[in-house]
């Protein structure tokens, strides 16, 4: 007796009718990320390398301090130099539109999943499957859908990397102090009120790793989608392997790393408002007052609650 379940069958079955019946559908689709993927590296493409490592430099500064901003600059110097500009620019762009299609789509989906039950017993076994499912599955479809280019890498990116995004905004939603909740309640604000004045800002830390985490996996799935077409470093990766060329994996390879770290820190520094502190800094150097040493190692709302009581005790 033999025994045997068609379902690979059936899945084949499934992509055919979406590809004979959805065509309209994935081609607005392929169409809309093609123009979204075109813009963004038109940004980062059109202007002269040092413009845009300055520009970055400056923001790492801002963001984290001179340090990240020297890596930065450091580390985009180095990607010129192994001649990887144009394919980590290429990168950044698809990294940049995956993760946001990614986190649009998955933070309402994260937030409707912690404020109903139902849904969130249907999401979390389909999230189970995109998060554990083999990456290189997901280029499957994506060809038979999209064909060869970037909207196959797309396609593939957004769910490979959703998952994060779902799943920490439904945790920190659903971690918010239950008594702060409820306080807001008890002063007759609304449900959307609450999410937005209460929820949302305590559940932020949750949020704001789930953002690392969609665009970290992005990254590292935009480099393997280099295998459908899409370019970037994940075709010079793709050539190397075919190649078994050494220099140009390793080329390839580095810049992906150097990239990773870069947007790594960036995202880590979410939400730390570490450039308003900076300013603050500078401001008070500038003024020549004492301010410089009172805001040292301060956060923006203790500095703000300070200057509120010197201007209240200065008028009274």
């Amino acid at each position: 007796m033999e025994f045997r379940i068609n379902f690979g069958q059936w899945i084949e079955d499934g992509i055919e009718w979406i590809g004979d019946n959805l065509t309209w559908l994935l081609d607005a689709l392929g169409t809309f990320w093609s123009w979204l993927y075109d813009t963004v590296d038109w940004v980062f493409s059109t202007p002269p390398a040092i413009a845009v490592i300055i520009v970055l430099a400056v923001a790492a500064l801002f963001a984290r301090g001179w340090r990240f901003a020297l890596g930065t600059a450091l580390g985009l110097v180095f990607i010129i130099g192994v001649d990887q500009w144009d394919n980590a620019m290429n990168t950044l762009a698809l990294v940049i539109v995956a993760a946001t299609l990614s986190l649009v789509a998955g933070i309402p989906l994260g937030i409707w999943a912690a404020r109903n039950k139902t849904v969130s017993a249907v999401v979390k076994p389909v999230m189970d499957f995109l998060q554990t499912m083999p990456a290189f599955v997901y280029l499957i479809p994506a060809i038979a859908f999209f064909g060869i280019g970037v909207a196959p890498a797309m396609f593939a990116t957004v769910l490979f990397a959703i998952a994060p995004a779902v799943r920490l905004t439904e945790l920190g939603i659903k971690g918010v102090d239950k008594e702060v909740v409820e306080a807001g309640q008890a002063f007759g604000a609304a449900p959307g009120r609450i999410l937005r004045q209460i929820q949302l800002p305590l559940a932020m830390p949750s949020i704001m790793a789930g953002v690392n985490q969609v665009i970290m996996l992005s990254l590292s799935m935009v480099v393997i989608a280099g295998m459908v077409g899409a370019g970037g470093l994940g075709g010079d990766v793709s050539k190397s392997l075919s190649a078994l060329d050494t220099a140009l994996g390793f080329e390839a390879g580095v810049s992906v790393v150097i990239l990773a770290i870069i947007l790594d820190r960036f995202t880590g520094a979410f939400g730390q408002k570490r450039g308003l502190q900076l300013i603050n800094k500078w401001r008070g150097r500038l003024s020549g007052g004492s301010s410089v040493d009172d805001t040292e190692g301060k956060t923006t709302e203790q500095i703000a609650v300070e200057q509120r009581s010197t201007k209240q005790t200065a008028l009274g």
